[in-house]
């Protein structure tokens, strides 16, 4: 995309945003962020939370498990600490298999900016950047921003 997001809003093209959830603090302040930016830009948000069986899990958990309906949960869980009970009519959220920062990648092909957390659930503790958030910034097809800590841009909040 070649315009920034305010050209866009103001030429009545509705920013897409897509922000990666995990249910980490970091993936619930970026989805914060999204709302923030979309209500101000006039877009819409998709939350997108990826799923992977990992292979060294055979046998470690119950036959039943599944991985895709523990994103579905985290990814329902954190909406409605954001959003409440009513996620508002620009929003969307998605559930993909594959790793993270892949499918984050590939979903920034769609989106006029990706927003992610400085770190998810996965990493070393202690880390100042994860490896999914440190690949989108280096292989995103669109503007990335990474949100460190609680405090929103261009929010009361």
């Amino acid at each position: 995309m070649t315009e920034s997001l305010p050209a866009r809003a103001s030429a009545g093209l509705r920013p897409h945003i897509v922000v990666g959830v995990d249910g980490s603090p970091e993936s619930l302040a970026a989805l914060r962020q999204a709302r923030v930016l979309a209500q101000t830009l006039g877009g819409g948000v998709e939350a997108v939370s990826v799923w992977e069986f990992p292979a060294s899990a055979i046998g470690y958990f119950p036959p039943d498990w599944s991985p895709e309906n523990d994103a579905k949960e985290i990814l329902q869980d954190a909406v409605q600490a954001v959003f409440g009970e009513t996620p508002p009519s620009w929003f969307a959220q998605t559930t993909v298999e594959g790793t993270a920062a892949r499918r984050l990648i590939e979903e920034s092909e769609k989106a006029d900016l990706l927003i992610v957390g400085s770190r998810g659930h996965g990493g070393f503790a202690g880390l100042l950047l994860g490896s999914v958030s440190a690949a989108c910034a280096a292989h995103a097809h669109c503007p990335i921003l990474i949100v460190r800590g609680d405090r929103l841009l261009h929010s009361g909040e």
